[in-house]
């Protein structure tokens, strides 16, 4: 039998922290959970490998006779930000109308028209950060989406959203172009200029808009750090504007708290400057960032961290 591996190593992970949740530092064997899947040794011990590859676990201590292994504290960081998700209610909210809208955009695709909202329930899109999302949730998410006019649907006294329901040509759109992100969808034909104050006024870019100013000097020795922080700034005003998954947008938050911590730095590293400034472009290119605020501010960085190299 076919293992996905890659599949499996987010339930091993909250399993091992589960099982270690008294010390996150102890070693468990982690051949019941291979049981529980139907892996044999063998796959037990590549399973883990593939959790190691992630640097979740480790079995640096463990007997090469049991397939034991621990949290890093990478995988530590990791479950806790998972429950962190968990236990955000606008996380939920947006995750069950992205996933009930996609879901029913594959229905429609699949030539299923107007199913039960409940079904979803079996699909892994009702999964967010692992676990799976309420049926009241997407009761609720239902309800949003229709009066936004991209599911219709057919309600009863007893729900707040549809029972049943299928996707309009703009919910369509809004999972074709924008991989079912209902802010970024709603966003599309904004037409007023956002403007964002960096630094003491030194400054301004201007969101959705081709008009826009950069005043950034250069030192001699190419990079001055009162525009890196002018940059990380920005970089800070705009990430929840953008339009970016969530993980990507905390990504660039702290991307530019390590760039302005670095510029007021006594001793600042332009090598770091480099590296950190372009994993930022890196980011501010994804083709799921909407509006031209994005390539604003990557050609912002490009001024203020010349030399940059390739993300």
């Amino acid at each position: 039998m076919a293992i996905d591996f890659a599949a499996l190593h987010e339930p091993l992970v909250e399993w091992v922290h589960d099982q270690t949740a008294a010390d996150a530092s102890q070693y468990v064997t982690i051949t019941p959970f291979g049981e529980l899947h139907g892996l044999n040794e063998e796959q037990s011990f590549r399973l883990l490998e593939t959790c190691k590859e992630w640097g979740l676990l480790s079995d640096h201590y463990a007997t090469m006779g049991d397939p034991a292994a621990n949290l890093t504290p990478r995988g530590l960081q990791w479950m806790q930000e998972r429950q962190r998700q968990r236990a955000d209610p606008k996380a939920r909210a947006v995750a069950a109308r992205t996933g009930l809208l996609t879901w029913l955009w594959h229905q429609k695709n699949d030539g299923v028209g107007h199913p039960h909202v409940e079904v979803i329930l079996q699909s892994p899109l009702s999964l967010f950060a692992g676990e799976r999302l309420t049926p009241a949730e997407f009761d609720r998410a239902g309800a949003y989406l229709m009066s936004k006019g991209l599911i219709t649907g057919i309600k009863t006294g007893q729900t707040e959203g549809p029972v049943r329901a299928e996707i309009t040509a703009e919910g369509q759109d809004c999972v074709e172009h924008y991989d079912g992100d209902v802010s970024a969808y709603e966003r599309r034909n904004s037409s007023g200029n956002t403007t964002f104050n960096i630094g003491e006024n030194t400054g301004n870019i201007a969101a959705n808009s081709r008009d826009f100013t950069m005043n950034a000097t250069t030192s001699k020795d190419g990079i001055d750090p009162a525009a890196v922080v002018m940059l990380a700034r920005a970089l800070r005003q705009a990430a929840p504007v953008l339009g970016l998954p969530e993980d990507d947008a905390q990504e660039l938050t702290e991307l530019a708290t390590r760039l302005e911590t670095e510029a007021v730095s006594e001793s600042p590293n332009p090598s770091r400057f480099r590296r950190w400034g372009s994993q930022a472009i890196g980011i501010l290119e994804s083709p799921v960032v909407s509006g031209a605020l994005g390539s604003v501010l990557a050609t912002y960085a490009g001024v203020a961290l010349p030399g940059l190299p390739s993300a």
